[in-house]
């Protein structure tokens, strides 16, 4: 017999349901075979079976069909008599019909599991279990066992055969099997998918007992890429891919942080500990100034969100890394792709999955400002005041919070359908009061096959409903904690909030009024409806058509009330807004795809599409102050006073966009060595002036697999080998919709016939030449194994070349009608080395302990600002900015430079007086008295030269422990909160930092007169080395059926562990997006560490 799948299901449901789905997509793209053996088989490949036999042995005959229909058969050769000779003559028949009629006038009997058929002989007929299931004709030694996994779980459905006969058995449902009649001398094979094949020598005993080992390469068989799948041995590109068992553990707040420091050359930052936030991807460097830098993120091959779909609902992701595999999708590919795959139902079986997890956090690192007693010591030598109370202003705004996560799926199917439903509850509750958002996530998905499974059809409706409190006032709540003076009470006797207005009004608010003095909500109702039809009309042809609607509308209102610190400051008695928003995204795309096989050695598949895609958003916002009564908030906003005096205000807008494109790729693999991917798109975006609306993104990429070279097969240690190369050219579109058109908008008022009325009038200068950010990038790649795969990794290097980039020019006025105009101009390159390493440590005795490592490494430069038309004439320009009271721009964009560039004074010294002394323009000492902006200098970048990331997962029996720890380094951080709060100056802004007295440079304290300066003394070095991720498993393997439990896992998780840095902020781990990397702003969240107790069964 050959390969066997399982009577039941993977001990990892989601391991199983992708074997299926792979073995399906296998089995489109194979050319029937033909035999003859005194008998004829022709298939069209239409799940039908034709096959007609006279006088044939029986087992021929279920070869025959096995070979044809990828169906498996098991029996037992004393009770089935396979030798026998029968007739059979069926066309276009199911495998049903023709065993129905093979079986007539027999009492031979059979049941299907998934893709095996059990033979047994009528009257024996028992339960299914491995002591029923062999093949053999001589009376030998009985051999039984046990097969389970590296974590002691046991296997069902793991096929046990005699090497060199069809002589087999299957395990049970406890993994036990019995094989009888065995020779002494014999060798039984034990095979299961997603783990490697064992072979073991039976050597007279009379008990074997096997640990199976999974298997890298056949459970990833295959990885998603641009519209379709290819067997990862033949991929050409720069892909990685992720199973649901190397995810992240814990609590997952979105889809970015299931595969944190698993992919080199992708870097996932969790800049905030706020609930609200998502992680920050970047890949492979900066390749935009004004577009987006978000990689195209696709649910199903459906543009979506990183929340868009429930963590544990996905089964897989696939990243796309160079322009080769995303030139493909064109502009929206240029940031790389990340390919989710979701769960889908399952044939034949039912499952239910549920997942649920409570988490609680604490703060990990306090911005450390003065308590009460340290501010006292202050008063009589400084400007620092004392109220009479003690006040832990931190401890009033944060909270312990309790969160919480429920999954429920619904998986199941009968022959020619599955579904499936799922729900998620989430709330999270965030450490700072107020900050929660509640998260449901229904899915429906059903799949139907139709008219002898040459018509499929899926339909999916996934949603996505959130609601939580803005975002704005718990950050401004925190920062404000921070200097608030620690002697002041929360609220005066009167029960008033206490404030002190007489202070910078704007930096000094009582943070527990910001909080408890406002309210708001935000609903989010995200709906997808998606549906596909995927047509088979003959051998190797498959045409789909699939089809998207994307809503995600939000209504939100904020009330400041009358004693709201802002509505005092500005004399008014409630301020209110209320806004909607509406983005619409439709998706239509046909995609034609045939295969074909040439002499058993040329394989080439051939892919053409086109694609239609829009996008819709309006939006409408109004804002009234002045309320009799702060009782009904937002809700009655037409209510305050400001509307009938003329000067409430209210906005709205609305925009539009298409990307139209036609596409087409071509595969060829000649005997699994060489290996060829080409592909292009057409594309054209009504973004762009009427004569650059179209452009083409072409690729191609070569594969070597060396390991497949007949001058390898003497070298035993090489488990796989295989070169890459590939080239591709990718684009990048505005986000803005129409910045190649005249815009008009309201202007002043004019008195027209006695009436004032709005002018008309242009807002911007048009653009008609605007066109197409382009990125051209090389890739080179080497994948390899050794040792069965015990080390094996990949090396990558690639050059990103990006023309044509966008930036707003100054232009003279006249001729424009305004002073500025985007345009493309800007030339930048990226080189990059990406390498991965993964090993096999430990595999024996019940224990095992695999590793990874992965690192990247990136160099940026700017190449050219100007072009022939659009020119910045100093050859720089400034980015980022440093707030009040300092404003000075934190970073320098020039030519020759990469992006990221700090550029400041240079603090050497201070003086006798405690003023800054710094570096002038000529290198000399200065005082900061005399500082010029000349002096200004380049002060370090806030991008990590390299990230570094290594997971180690360990299991024993039951047990398993997974570790994640990553790092970046060689990079600097603008800590802005040392800044604003340690300078002694600050006191007359509230409170301080506890080193705001430390003396500086070894010397003395800065003179309480030395206002604050942005210099290089701010600046950081921020490497830091994390132990991100702690999670401790136990699987325990029931299979009750009184309770219908079969399997579960309980576990214990911490997220953000412990950092090792010589930063002195609250977190390394910051923004690297944008034209200021590296800065870690003001009022920046508190960083967390999360704490998770969860429980996952299967029923």
């Amino acid at each position: 017999m050959k390969k066997k799948l399982s009577l039941y299901t993977c001990r990892r449901n989601p391991c199983m349901k992708k074997v299926l789905r792979i073995m399906k997509v296998m089995t489109f793209f194979l050319f029937a075979m033909f035999f003859q053996v005194s008998a004829a088989v022709f298939s069209q490949n239409s799940g039908l079976i034709n096959l007609k036999a006279e006088n044939e042995p029986l087992k021929e005959i279920l070869k025959l069909i096995e070979d044809q229909s990828s169906n498996r058969f098991l029996y037992n050769s004393k009770n089935i008599n396979v030798e026998q000779k029968t007739s059979v003559d069926c066309q276009a028949k199911s495998i049903e019909e023709v065993l129905d009629v093979l079986f007539k006038g027999t009492d031979i009997k059979y049941r299907s599991f998934e893709k095996t058929y059990v033979l047994f002989s009528e009257g024996r007929e028992r339960l299914i279990s491995s002591r029923d299931l062999f093949t053999s004709s001589q009376q030998q030694k009985t051999v039984s066992g046990k097969v389970t996994d590296s974590s002691v779980i046991p296997l069902p459905g793991v096929t046990v055969v005699i090497k060199g006969t069809t002589q087999g058995t299957i395990t049970n449902a406890e993994g036990e099997y019995s094989l009888t009649d065995v020779p002494e001398n014999a060798t039984l094979q034990f095979s299961f998918v997603g783990m490697k094949t064992q072979e073991i020598p039976v050597d007279g005993k009379i008990s074997i007992n096997v640990t199976m080992a999974e298997e890298a390469i056949g459970i990833e068989e295959v990885v998603a890429i641009g519209y379709g799948t290819i067997n990862v041995e033949n991929v050409t590109s720069s892909v990685s891919s992720i199973r649901e068992d190397e995810f992240v553990g814990g609590a997952i707040n979105d889809a970015a942080q299931l595969f944190k420091g698993k992919v080199p050359g992708v870097i996932i930052n969790t800049t905030s500990g706020n609930p609200l936030n998502t992680s920050e991807i970047s890949l492979r460097g900066k390749i935009t100034l004004m577009g987006t830098s978000d990689p195209l993120i696709l649910i199903d091959g459906i543009p979506g969100g990183l929340r868009d779909v429930s963590p544990d609902q996905i089964e897989s992701i696939s990243v796309l890394k160079d322009a080769s595999a995303a030139a493909i999708y064109g502009t929206r590919g240029s940031n790389g792709v990340i390919n989710i795959t979701t769960k889908s139902g399952i044939y034949n079986a039912t499952s239910v999955n549920i997942k649920s997890y409570i988490t609680t956090q604490e703060i990990t690192n306090k911005v450390d400002v003065m308590n009460a007693s340290q501010y006292r010591e202050l008063i009589g030598e400084t400007v620092a005041w004392d109220v009479g109370y003690e006040t832990d202003w931190l401890k009033e705004i944060t909270q312990t919070p309790i969160s919480q996560s429920h999954d429920v799926s619904l998986r199941g199917g009968w022959e020619k359908a599955n579904y499936l439903l799922s729900f998620r509850f989430n709330e999270e509750n965030g450490l700072i009061k107020r900050s929660n958002i509640n998260i449901i996530q229904p899915r429906i998905e059903v799949n139907q096959k139709l008219f002898n499974d040459k018509l499929k059809i899926k339909g999916i409706l996934n949603g996505n409903l959130q609601q939580y409190y803005p975002l704005l006032y718990q950050e401004n709540a925190y920062a404000h904690s921070f200097v608030f003076n620690p002697t002041a009470p929360v609220k005066k006797e009167d029960g008033e909030f206490y404030e002190n207005f007489a202070v910078q009004q704007d930096m000094y608010q009582n943070p527990v009024a910001l909080l408890e003095e406002a309210e708001g909500e935000v609903k989010s109702n995200r709906l997808k409806i998606q549906g596909s039809a995927s047509y088979n009309p003959i051998k190797n042809l498959f045409i789909e058509l699939v089809g998207s609607r994307t809503s995600n509308q939000n209504i939100g209102g904020t009330y400041l009330k009358e004693d709201h610190p802002i509505s005092l400051i500005n004399g008014k008695s409630g301020i209110a807004s209320r806004s909607t928003s509406n983005l619409q995204e439709d998706v239509t795309e046909i995609s034609t795809e045939y295969s074909k096989k040439f002499l058993n050695k040329h394989d080439f598949k051939f892919l053409g599409g086109f694609s239609w895609n829009r996008t819709l958003f309006e939006q409408f916002q109004m804002n009234n102050y002045n309320f009799s009564t702060d009782k009904l908030l937002y809700n009655s906003i037409g209510n305050g006073s400001a509307l009938t005096e003329g000067n409430a205000t209210m906005s709205s807008y609305k925009r539009e966009s298409k990307l139209i494109g036609f596409f087409a790729r071509i595969n060829y693999n000649y005997k699994n060595k060489y290996l060829l991917m080409a592909s292009i798109r057409h594309e054209g975006s009504s973004k762009f002036g009427k004569d650059n609306k179209w452009g083409n993104f072409p690729s191609m990429s070569l594969g070597w697999n060396i390991y497949n070279e007949p001058f390898l097969n003497s070298v035993s240690f090489f488990s796989q080998l295989k070169l890459r190369a590939g080239y591709g050219v990718t684009g990048n579109i505005p986000t803005d919709s129409y910045l190649s058109l005249s815009t008009y908008g309201f202007g002043n008022k004019a008195l027209v016939n006695g009436e004032w009325i709005s002018v008309i009038m242009p807002t911007s200068n048009p653009n008609p030449g605007l066109k197409w950010e382009t990125k051209e990038e090389l890739n080179i790649g080497l994948d390899f194994g050794f040792f069965s795969d015990r080390l094996s990794g990949t090396i990558d290097i690639y050059k990103q070349s990006t023309n044509n980039m966008l930036w707003d020019y100054t232009v003279p006025n006249p001729p424009y009608l305004y002073d500025s105009t985007i345009a493309n101009a800007v030339k930048m390159e990226n080189l990059g080395l990406e390498l991965q390493l993964n090993m096999v440590l430990f595999n024996s005795g019940g224990f095992n302990w695999s590793s990874s490592i992965s690192y990247s490494t990136n160099r940026n430069e700017v190449k050219s600002l100007s072009s022939e038309n659009f020119q910045i004439a100093a050859g720089y320009f400034y980015a980022g900015n440093v707030k009040s009271p300092v404003i000075l721009p934190s970073h320098k964009v020039e030519i020759g430079e990469p992006i990221g560039n700090f550029f400041g004074y240079k603090a050497i010294d201070i003086d006798e007086d405690g003023y800054w002394i710094i570096e002038g323009s000529d290198g000399n000492p200065k005082s900061v008295i005399d500082e010029q902006p000349e002096d200004r200098q380049i002060l370090g970048n806030g991008i990590p030269k390299h990230n570094l990331s290594w997971n180690n997962s360990l299991g024993y029996r039951n047990l398993s422990l997974d570790v994640q720890m990553y790092g970046a380094f060689d990079f600097q951080i603008l800590n802005n909160r040392r800044i604003f709060l340690e300078p002694p100056v600050a006191l007359a802004r509230g409170n301080v930092l506890t080193q705001a007295f430390d003396n500086i440079f070894g010397k003395r304290p800065l003179n309480a007169e030395q206002s604050m300066e942005y210099n290089s003394y701010y600046i950081e070095n921020g490497d830091y080395w994390k132990i991100s991720n702690v999670t401790l498993n136990y699987n325990f393997n029931i299979n009750n059926a009184k309770i219908f439990l079969k399997r579960g896992n309980l576990f214990v998780s911490v997220n953000n562990v412990y950092t090792i840095t010589g930063y002195k902020g609250i977190d390394p781990e910051v923004s690297i997006k944008g034209l200021d990397p590296g800065t870690d702003p003001y009022n920046r969240y508190p960083a967390t560490r999360t704490y998770t107790l969860g429980l996952s069964l299967e029923f």
